[in-house]
């Protein structure tokens, strides 16, 4: 039976200090980016932040997704 994203997320969380720390920061980025969406009226400084604040949360899913591939089990 083939392990679920979600359970290899999981599993990962629990037992790899890398991935568990890609996560802290996605979700670190989240938060950030959140809060600034929250502003009715953000300055043209807080627009940048958030743009900036989403392409390195965007890298780092991209970085989260290719390790999750790569820790995949191979399917026989």
């Amino acid at each position: 039976m083939e392990i679920t994203q979600e359970e290899l997320k999981a599993q990962l969380m629990q037992q790899d200090e890398e991935f568990r720390h890609m996560a802290e920061q996605h979700a670190d980025l989240k938060k950030r980016v959140h809060d600034l969406e929250m502003k009715s009226h953000p300055t043209e400084e807080e627009q940048l932040e958030e743009a900036r604040l989403k392409k390195l949360k965007l890298q780092l899913k991209d970085q989260m997704t290719d390790y999750l591939n790569r820790h995949r089990p191979a399917v026989v």
